[in-house]
């Protein structure tokens, strides 16, 4: 009877590796396939069996709760170790980067996210966790002199549905960061010199053809009274494709 518990131990520690193993497998799965993907497409990706998969999330949705959370609790730490950074400025835009590149490299599982039954829910979960927070980061750099008075915190989530636009629509995962260091400058409360701005890895007919397709897709979805995440993943494979050239 004493070792019983001692056998349990491994039996745990197999189950939350597997838990990972699923939600690293769900994340990459989701973000190629939108919401067409399946709990049978995620064991396969993580290669396991999809009864894994069963015994850890019901149905898709809770797949997408604990993916959603785990997202949450990422942007939470990043934004609180900003909050403890004594230079205002720096932790307030060291947050706003690492926020951004959470954005940038999980955009299509964000649809998915978001996009589905609950999206609204957890958009006000979202808040309702890091919203405090923004609000200090905001604080902070304001009475340091940094930051401009006239910024309020509802300003950072538009301003990271501006920045997430350039992946969106051009397809270039990296460039966002060159819109993303203007739009730092610009929060400035005393501006100086103008921070370098990384370069743009795709030429002007490559990018004027990425929007171009972006502004097509835009109108047809316009037209159809919607935007289908699955079609929405593969055009975002196609612009990618495009901008990155021959």
């Amino acid at each position: 009877m004493a070792g019983q518990p001692e056998r349990g131990v491994p039996r745990r520690k197999d189950a939350e590796r597997n838990r990972r193993r699923l939600l690293a497998a769900a994340r990459e799965v989701f973000r190629d396939r939108g919401v067409a993907a399946t709990l049978n497409d995620v064991a396969h990706h993580a290669g396991l069996g999809v009864g894994t998969v069963y015994r850890h999330f019901a149905n898709k949705e809770e797949l997408i709760d604990a993916l959603f959370e785990d997202m949450v609790e990422t942007v939470d730490g990043y934004l609180r170790e900003g909050a403890e950074q004594p230079d205002a400025w720096l932790g307030l835009t060291r947050a706003l980067q690492q926020t951004c590149e959470v954005q940038s490299f999980d955009r299509g599982l964000r649809e998915v996210m978001l996009g589905t039954g609950r999206g609204p829910e957890r958009q006000r979960q979202m808040r309702e966790r890091v919203g405090p927070t923004v609000d200090i980061l905001v604080a902070r750099a304001q009475e340091q002199g940094t930051l401009r008075a006239d910024v309020v915190p509802p300003d950072f989530p538009i301003l990271q549905l501006m920045v997430g636009a350039v992946s969106d629509h051009l397809g270039q995962t990296g460039l966002w960061r060159r819109y993303l260091t203007i739009i730092i400058d610009g929060l400035r409360a005393q501006p100086g010199e103008p921070s370098p701005l990384p370069d743009v890895f795709a030429s002007d007919d490559q990018l004027q053809n990425a929007l171009t397709e972006s502004s097509t897709r835009s109108a047809r979805e316009a037209v159809r009274g919607g935007r289908d995440p699955t079609e929405a993943a593969e055009s975002r494979r196609r612009a990618e494709r495009r901008a990155a050239g021959p």
